[in-house]
């Protein structure tokens, strides 16, 4: 299987929260690649795509923050004009519907992170059509 496992942890929306979660991390030696933060009202969601999810879970948890895992999957996109929108096309044309989507850029190379309500179909359909899944450990993550 080709996900990828964010951390999604849950927060107050006030100053100080982006610093508190990643001093974790940093403590834990988890080394971030990408970061998404949505808030509404009072509370808000932080994504993490990092070097070691489980141990990230945990650190988290020992600070007795609610953090949990999620299943995402991540796609090699060409780093050209276009690239994104090929993507966000042929998951369209196949009723597929892009629950949450983010990107990073690593190592030259351009990374779209998605969340899906069936993982199975997207991959596959994005597999017909010459794009690359990645795996976690094929993520330069470290």
């Amino acid at each position: 299987m080709n996900d990828v496992k964010l951390v999604a942890a849950f927060a107050e929306n006030k100053p100080g929260q982006v610093a508190r979660f990643t001093k974790i991390l940093a403590d834990a030696n988890i080394n971030i690649r990408w970061l998404a933060v949505a808030s509404t009202g009072p509370y808000g969601v932080m994504k993490f795509l990092v070097s070691d999810p489980e141990k990230a879970c945990q650190a988290f948890h020992r600070e007795d923050l609610i953090a949990k895992l999620v299943d995402a999957l991540a796609i090699e996109v060409p780093d050209k004009p276009g690239g994104l929108h090929a993507v966000a096309d042929c998951l369209a044309s196949h009723n597929i519907n892009l629950d949450n989507a983010s990107g990073f850029i690593a190592n030259n190379r351009a990374f779209m992170v998605i969340e899906v309500s069936d993982h199975a179909p997207a991959r596959e359909i994005l597999q017909q059509h010459g794009f690359r899944v990645m795996a976690q450990e094929e993520l330069p993550l470290s």
